[in-house]
């Protein structure tokens, strides 16, 4: 399996092997936070988890792309094949970089959402009244999702780079046990809100 995302690097998923690895990057935070937590898990496609580490991302900052990035350097491997991120939206209109994550990463990065929305840009300018150009055009830059529908019947929607679009479909199958979650993205996200429980 092979694509070439909007960055130029040439992607080879071998799906077939049991070693194929994906981080899955979720968040959790409460409101009034500054801060939000940013949970990663390195899975498997056999499902074994092999790497979980923590991060932080500013609630309605500009930061998830670089804190994201932080977080996959963190585990310090080679070993890991793409990143699936659980929203490229995160804490409040911190929005992501796509194509500057794969390349700061050097991975394909699959961004997931789950609902159809008709989109945010007058939620941006209510709650951004003095900066909300800026955010609109990251916004924007994400382009649109593409929609998805799972081996498990549930259909999701995906923004990607350093992967053909179409060829993301059998990667997030090969991850996804149930629903329309795949397994990285879901125990990232039990793992920050379970850190986020804990601290004060």
């Amino acid at each position: 399996m092979s694509g070439v995302g909007s960055w130029g690097t040439r992607v080879r998923l071998h799906l077939n092997k049991p070693g194929i690895r994906a981080l899955g990057v979720a968040e959790s935070f409460r409101q009034g936070q500054r801060r939000s937590v940013l949970a990663g898990v390195v899975m498997r496609s056999d499902f074994v988890i092999d790497g979980v580490a923590l991060g932080r991302t500013a609630v309605g900052g500009d930061d998830a792309t670089s804190a994201i990035a932080s977080l996959f350097r963190k585990f310090r491997r080679n070993d890991v094949n793409l990143i699936m991120v659980s929203g490229a939206i995160l804490s409040l209109y911190n929005i992501i970089d796509v194509d500057d994550l794969a390349r700061r990463t050097k991975l394909p990065v699959v961004c997931l959402t789950y609902k159809e929305t008709a989109g945010i840009e007058g939620s941006i300018r209510r709650r951004f009244p003095a900066g909300a150009e800026a955010k609109l055009r990251a916004y924007r830059k994400l382009g649109r999702r593409v929609s998805m529908k799972l081996h498990t019947g549930h259909r999701i929607y995906v923004r990607t780079s350093g992967i053909a679009r179409e060829e993301t479909k059998p990667v997030l199958d090969a991850f996804t046990l149930q629903g329309s979650v795949p397994e990285p993205v879901r125990v990232a996200k039990l793992l920050a809100r379970a850190e986020l429980s804990r601290r004060p």
